[in-house]
């Protein structure tokens, strides 16, 4: 049986939908990168060909064309309640396209990601692909205080309800894209439903248990977010979590880092509510042994930063890991990749996908029709690494793999 993204739904079910969601234009946004293509020099663009372009006019307009929208709806499941999922890009011509499941990281909720797909670098993935992006229960923006009756789920009964998203808005088959719990959260997501996952893409992945040090600053931190709210102790613990210590005694815009992220913490995130998806990530399971049996057809890319929080965690996990079906993304001087290193991470997401057989016409940002790909301030080891030796050409030719779609040649 012919296996893809998308078993496709009925238009009625479709405008129901719709008119059960909340559709956000992308207006802003697409002022936003009109403004810096418009305000660009000529001695800018120059510049730019080392690392992510700015998008033509022609791009700009094609995107403007294409209708931007961000689709907000709740999901029942069977451990978490009702799940908040937001459906970023246009579902229809669905076989056609990458869909992305992503969950974020404590201290963050669905914009983190949202952000991301939104910056000009991932402009053309963006239009080409479906971001399905999951609220972890509580954490929606302005999220009111969960009743104290309702069973927080464990990160694996998380895991595990993922599934009701999917079968909910009738898809097959993603890439998982998680970052810190939200990554550990996949994880379990692929250990429980490995023919529904194409390719995880992992950052600041911890997958062992927690340490003696990290469980006492939990619960300090813990005890301060439940009496005392959003405070500068429990901050600064999500701050390091987030960024580093050693990386933010480094960037010359640290107190602008420090400053939107706590504003946000304080603006968006119910503190209550995060101390208990908190409490549920200090309270996971060691699954290294797991991933390492378990997950050995499926391709997977781990990122870090050198100076994030859990790099050595990183690099320990990749050591374990079969490379010929694992690739590392390692972002020298930087803590939090998502935020600080977006372009390299977007270059990273292409070829990986690229790898899977989708998105296979999209020149790379920033890197053009190369036939190699390196960079003196980023590190791409393992199998990524490896097929950056094929050139755009080689990976236009389709390739038969396990699940009936496309998949690189090893």
């Amino acid at each position: 049986e012919q296996r893809g993204w998308w078993r496709s739904p009925s238009r009625d079910a479709l405008r129901a939908e719709s008119r059960r969601g909340v559709r956000s234009s992308g207006l802003q946004q697409r002022e936003t990168m009109s403004d810096t293509a418009n305000a660009a020099s000529p001695a800018q663009e120059e510049t730019t060909q080392e690392g992510p372009p700015v998008p033509s006019r022609k791009c700009l307009r094609d995107i403007q064309e294409h209708e931007d929208s961000v689709m907000k709806m709740q999901v029942m499941t069977k451990n978490c309640g009702k799940l908040t999922v937001h459906v970023q890009g246009d579902m229809d011509n669905l076989e056609k396209k990458a869909v992305f499941l992503t969950v974020h990281d404590i201290g963050n909720n669905h914009s983190s990601f949202q952000d991301f797909v939104d910056h000009p670098c991932m402009a053309e993935i963006k239009q080409r692909s479906v971001f399905i992006h999951v609220d972890v229960p509580g954490q929606e923006d302005n999220a009111t205080e969960l009743p104290s009756e309702f069973n927080f789920p464990t990160i694996q009964m998380m895991g595990e309800d993922l599934i009701s998203v999917l079968d909910h808005l009738k898809i097959n088959l993603v890439v998982g894209f998680g970052e810190g719990a939200g990554a550990n959260i996949l994880v379990r997501f692929a250990l429980a439903h490995p023919s529904r996952v194409l390719g995880l893409i992992l950052m600041h992945l911890v997958s062992t248990g927690v340490g003696m040090m990290e469980y006492f600053k939990d619960k300090i931190m813990n005890w301060k977010l439940q009496n005392v709210g959003m405070n500068p102790s429990a901050e600064q613990y999500l701050v390091l979590h987030k960024f580093g210590a050693e990386q933010l005694e480094m960037v010359d815009n640290k107190e602008r880092l420090i400053s939107d992220y706590t504003e946000k913490l304080k603006k968006q995130i119910n503190p209550r509510n995060l101390k208990r998806y908190v409490e549920s990530y200090m309270n996971r399971k060691d699954i290294s042994g797991l991933i390492e049996a378990n997950l050995k057809s499926m391709d997977v890319l781990l990122v870090t930063g050198s100076k994030a929080a859990h790099a050595q965690a990183v690099q320990n996990m990749y050591a374990r890991m079969d490379k010929q079906k694992t690739s590392l993304l390692k972002v020298d001087a930087v803590g939090d990749v998502l935020q600080e290193s977006p372009e390299k991470l977007a270059q990273s997401l292409l070829l990986f996908v690229k790898g899977l057989g989708f998105l296979t016409s999209i020149t790379l940002p920033g890197v053009e029709r190369q036939r190699t790909f390196s960079g003196g301030d980023h590190k791409m080891l393992g199998a990524v690494g490896r097929r950056h030796t094929l050139s755009v050409e080689d990976y236009d030719i389709p390739r038969t793999g396990r699940t009936s779609l496309t998949a690189v040649q090893k």
